[in-house]
């Protein structure tokens, strides 16, 4: 079967222009032949037309996204008959918050704190119809015209209603280094806590504009994150409120058990950052390293890397 190029049908909808690719899929913008609607179709690279667990992983990312009825979460639309395998999702119109990140880094502080609270009722919503999205980074969350957000990207997300899964294309399922929790790393599935460390990741980058694990390269920023504490928020952003910061660290504990224990619970902290109880977090937390010592990390994480890798490919054959 040929790939996809603009100016084809694909069942019902005419394929216009191409919109972003990625190592595994095509997005193009395409129109609705019946009701005229501008689309997005997610369509897979030709070669991976034949891998079985990819396909269902592409099954998998729109069945839970065809269940998901949310403001917050990009709608997932069902064709009226599918020819091949491919995603249809309604427009957004917007940008990302990835972005806005780009143009404008760090944000204000009552910006930062209202996308992050958006981004916790989503996470609400979610983890409320058993969904972790286990990708959240700037990249996946869209910034509405009107103001809002949306969560987009499901294709590494766990329906933990559904049994237990395979996993193809080991390094391009398990996450985005800067923003990935220290279980996913070591080859954990996680659970709702996983999508809180990744939500501490992009509050401290928009409160900081950096990362918290700022490396030369991958394997020392997973190092680090397995290893280390982030530099507290308050060293690099004088004016943020002792509170804030112990929100920020607190997600980014490296123990799931020591974060929040809920999106909720999140949410109304940011909606009430008075409710926040300060402990020593502030003073645990570590200065920026060198980039001496990074680099020397890093021949370290290299290692811890592997390990983690025979750790994930341990889980994988189970």
């Amino acid at each position: 079967m040929p790939d996809v190029i603009p100016g084809q049908m694909l069942d019902q909808y005419q394929v216009e222009e191409v919109i972003a690719r990625s190592g595994m899929a095509t997005i193009f913008r395409a129109r609705d032949a019946e009701s005229g609607q501008p689309i997005v179709l997610k369509v897979p690279h030709i070669q991976f037309e034949a891998d079985l667990v990819f396909h269902q992983r592409f099954q998998r990312e729109e069945e839970i996204g065809l269940r998901l009825d949310h403001p917050g979460v990009v709608r997932v639309l069902e064709p009226r008959q599918k020819s091949r395998i491919y995603i249809a999702m309604e427009l957004v119109e917007g940008e990302s918050l990835r972005e806005l990140l780009r143009r404008e880094s760090p944000l204000p502080i009552p910006r930062a704190v209202e996308i992050a609270t958006q981004i916790a009722d989503v996470l609400v919503y979610l983890h409320e119809h058993r969904v972790i999205h286990r990708d959240l980074k700037p990249e996946n969350v869209m910034l509405l015209r009107n103001g809002g957000v949306k969560i987009m990207d499901f294709g590494i997300a766990v329906d933990v209603t559904q049994g237990r899964m395979t996993w193809g294309g080991l390094s391009q399922t398990m996450g985005t280094p800067d923003y990935m929790p220290p279980e996913q790393i070591k080859g954990h599935r996680g659970d709702a806590r996983t999508d809180l460390y990744s939500l501490g990741c992009i509050l401290y980058e928009m409160l900081t504009g950096r990362v918290p694990f700022p490396a030369e390269n991958v394997y020392a920023a997973m190092h680090a994150k397995t290893e280390s504490l982030p530099p507290s928020p308050r060293q690099l952003r004088s004016e943020l409120s002792p509170e804030l910061e112990e929100l920020v660290l607190s997600l980014l504990e490296r123990e799931p058990a020591n974060r929040p224990e809920s999106a909720l619970e999140v949410r109304e902290k940011l909606a009430h950052p008075g409710s926040i109880v300060l402990t020593d977090r502030t003073h645990r937390a570590e200065p920026s390293l060198p980039a001496s010592a990074r680099l020397a990390a890093g021949a370290i994480g290299l290692a811890a890397l592997f390990g983690a890798f025979r750790a994930l490919a341990g889980w994988l054959g189970r």
